[in-house]
């Protein structure tokens, strides 16, 4: 029994070495244009699909994500968001989107196998609120958007596969831009030249601090 324990223990000893050896070598490979293993990319994906699954299991979606003032409200987060990782109806790929590994899912299109509705939308809603480490998907909470903003995205996710880019065009010009609450606009670090002037708050108005772009808007940097 002792011998098992000490082969045990120097095998694992060895191992931690040879681990060690290969992580202080660089032989590791973390180039975003130098794919995974196989092996390694089907453990990465099933570690995170069970993380998400497992954190997402308890969030309820509201039941007015059919609501059209919802779908509006996020089409317009969305072009200015997620459009470019993402994609809009019938666009190429993107210049971003063909460099970043593993590359985002393509949201213009309906997943081969459709998951449970609720499930989908409360997964959608964690991913977008929290990111997902090393992909490229931001926390986008930590950012200023607040939940009711991000459940508006949700809702046009549902409704973005159905869209031609008539339509998509359409929603996003009839949307507010880029608009959520969360962060002081003078705290936003980007070009708001072609934003109209602090005016006064009337008494009694409570500010909703935030940040909000036109329609069509893009961060230049």
């Amino acid at each position: 029994m002792n011998k098992t324990l000490i082969t045990l223990a120097v095998l694992a000893a060895v191992g931690a070495a040879s681990g060690a050896v290969l992580l202080y070598s660089g032989a590791i490979n973390v180039a975003a244009d130098e794919p995974h293993h196989p092996l390694t990319y089907r453990l990465l994906e099933f570690a995170r699909e069970r993380s998400i699954a497992v954190r997402a299991s308890e969030i309820k979606p509201p039941a007015d994500l059919t609501n059209p003032e919802r779908v509006r409200r996020g089409s317009g987060n969305y072009d200015a968001m997620c459009v470019g990782c993402h994609l809009s109806p019938e666009a190429e790929d993107s210049e971003i989107r063909k460099g970043l590994y593993p590359t985002p899912p393509e949201l213009t299109t309906k997943p081969e196998t459709a998951l449970n509705p609720p499930f989908t939308q409360a997964r959608q809603f964690w991913i977008i609120k929290h990111g997902i480490k090393a992909s490229g998907m931001p926390a986008w909470s930590k950012g200023g958007m607040e939940d009711e903003a991000i459940w508006d995205l949700v809702a046009f996710l549902q409704k973005l596969p159905g869209l031609t880019a008539t339509d998509y065009k359409a929603l996003v010009a009839s949307s507010e831009g880029h608009s959520h609450g969360g962060l002081d606009a003078h705290d936003v670090h980007c070009d708001h030249s072609d934003h109209a002037k602090d005016e006064p708050i009337p008494p009694g108005v409570v500010e909703k601090k935030g940040h909000t772009h036109p329609p069509g808007f893009k961060h230049t940097h």
